[in-house]
């Protein structure tokens, strides 16, 4: 199959059914990976949720914070943020049956030379050791465990990985780049508060991908989260989230030959309200 990586989708649910039409027309047997964020802040949270759920063996997806997010205000965890749009997951009648198997998604995937997260990884990490630490945090989530994984999961803290940490504050540094990091130090202390464009970056911090000599520069990094880098293809790098909540455009991205395709989208969100 030829392999779509396709941008966070936030509950644009419409604009997923137009892009995924405009990848068909093109390709008879098209594999689809979403980049994380599935859900939240756009209108159609569960319509999104499950047509994701529906393609089957055709998609995968990574998760994102918002995914994240999802799970543990579904369980008392974390209090909805008032831009969220959850609700209707949150009260639908297969809502069990949505939230397990979303937590049953993988935090990576490695495709063809392709190393697929939401936000980013470290400069110390290589692809298989970020394959390695992501299956730490997926048995977590898929065990007995998961919901009080989900308490002790949020928090800036260790902001800088070292092989030796152990229990929730490993899986913690884990789960925060791969979901969340966009700055970092060249020893790779992650600034989590950062949340702007890369000129915003603090002294001595610089965007993840920019780190000399980081250990994925043998693969392609292929990410969403960072709306405001909107689309960019490097030779080892690939940004998908080109800003389809805030009235940008959805982009899916043929793995295979870079070749870009998109659908405008409404402004569902206003660029500073949240």
């Amino acid at each position: 199959m030829t392999i779509y990586a396709i941008g966070d989708l936030q509950g644009c649910q419409s604009k997923l059914s137009e892009l995924l039409d405009r990848i068909r027309a093109e390709c008879a047997e098209p594999r689809f990976i979403f980049l994380g964020d599935v859900v939240n802040r756009g209108p159609h949270s569960l319509a999104t949720l499950r047509q994701v759920r529906e393609l089957g063996d055709t998609a995968n997806m990574v998760l994102g914070n918002h995914d994240l997010h999802l799970l543990a205000v579904a369980h008392g965890i974390r209090r909805p943020h008032p831009s969220d749009t959850l609700d209707d997951i949150l009260q639908a009648p297969d809502r069990d049956e949505l939230l397990d198997w979303l937590r049953r998604q993988p935090m990576a995937l490695l495709e063809e030379g392709n190393l697929l997260v939401h936000a980013g990884v470290l400069p110390q990490w290589t692809a298989q050791q970020t394959m390695a630490l992501a299956g730490e945090v997926e048995t977590v989530l898929r065990g007995p465990d998961w919901v009080d994984f989900l308490r002790q999961m949020y928090g800036n803290e260790p902001a800088r990985w070292n092989d030796r940490l152990e229990g929730a504050d490993r899986l913690r540094c884990i789960v925060n780049a791969l979901t969340r990091i966009r700055f970092c130090t060249a020893d790779g202390a992650m600034d989590l508060a950062a949340s702007k464009g890369v000129e915003t970056a603090l002294p001595g911090y610089m965007p993840w991908f920019d780190v000399p000599g980081r250990r994925t520069e043998d693969v392609t990094v292929v990410i969403g989260h960072w709306s405001t880098l909107g689309l960019t293809i490097r030779p080892n790098l690939i940004t998908l989230d080109t800003g389809c909540l805030w009235g940008g455009k959805l982009t899916a991205v043929r793995l295979d030959n870079r070749s870009v395709l998109q659908v405008d989208c409404p402004e569902y969100q206003r660029p500073g309200s949240i």
